[in-house]
């Protein structure tokens, strides 16, 4: 048998109950009203929105473990139910969960590299156009080699971001 679960205001239960009463209590009261509802003609059923739908998912978890959900979720910089579905989704996928505070940092280093990439495309053009002598080639050229060094950085920096984040959703605390 299917079984739907609603939740009332504790007044509105109260009254369905009272009503319910005199017709053979809460259960059967609501078959009744169902039953009548189900006969009933229907309208033709408008065509939703296309798109993702999604579903909500309930779960009851005990004070203390609700505790530790919030102070979890909370140094991640997220509410609850929004790091309960990076969870979820990251064992399911298999994808990086990006707090908001990642997601800026990761935007600031994309940022910074494509900074750093203007500027080796233009000592490139530079030193691809122009005939250079001596200290200013090597001016250059060391230029460049700092500009790599700080690129490499930058992605060690990323690999790392990556690699932490698979792991804090991918293991116990």
């Amino acid at each position: 048998m299917d079984r739907i679960t609603l939740r009332l205001p504790p007044d509105l239960a109260r009254r369905f109950d009272a009503a319910a009463a005199a017709r053979g209590g809460r259960s059967r009261y609501l078959r009744t009203i169902m039953e009548a509802a189900a006969q009933a003609s229907l309208p033709a059923p408008q065509p939703g929105p296309s798109g993702a739908k999604s579903a909500k998912l309930t779960i009851r978890l005990t004070d203390a473990d609700m505790g530790l959900l919030e102070a979890e979720a909370g140094r991640a910089g997220v509410l609850r139910t929004q790091w309960a579905v990076m969870l979820i989704r990251r064992r399911l996928h298999g994808r990086l969960q990006l707090t908001p505070p990642e997601a800026m940092a990761l935007i600031n280093i994309r940022r910074e590299l494509h900074r750093i990439g203007v500027n080796v495309n233009q000592i490139t053009r530079a030193l691809n156009t122009a005939v250079m002598e001596g200290a200013v080639l090597n001016l250059e050229i060391t230029q460049l080699a700092a500009f790599a060094a700080e690129i490499r950085g930058h992605l060690s920096g990323l690999e790392q971001a990556f690699a932490g984040n698979l792991a804090y959703w991918s293991t116990e605390p």
